[in-house]
């Protein structure tokens, strides 16, 4: 899995390159995600590529989610399409981690 990871307003912002998020690619997502979380309390995952999650894709945005807030920062997603939004959905997801439409309204929550 390749992730492409910007800095803006000191908010990460890493884009998933991928369509599926999955027990496929799990492992190398979470390991991928280990050093911008080393480096940042602030992030935003960029999901607009991904088309499928299943359990295992949520528990590593869950996994980097407590990451972040154990170091007092927070996790946003943006571009997530309806059909992951609904998984997302049912596992509440949305109630513990904002879901914005774009990057910069996922910045702007930072109140970057």
């Amino acid at each position: 899995m390749q992730l492409s990871v910007e800095k803006h307003e000191g908010v990460a912002v890493v884009t998933v390159n991928a369509e599926d998020l999955d027990v496929s690619n799990a492992d190398d997502f979470r390991r991928e995600m280990a050093p911008v979380l080393a480096e940042s309390s602030k992030v935003v995952l960029d999901l607009g590529r991904i088309r499928f999650v299943d359990s295992r894709g949520c528990g590593v945005i869950l996994s980097c989610l407590k990451h972040v807030t154990e170091a007092g920062g927070d996790l946003r997603l943006c571009r997530v399409n309806k059909a992951v939004r609904t998984v997302f959905e049912l596992i509440r997801l949305h109630r513990i981690c904002d879901i914005l439409n774009t990057q910069e309204d996922a910045i702007r929550a930072f109140g970057g």
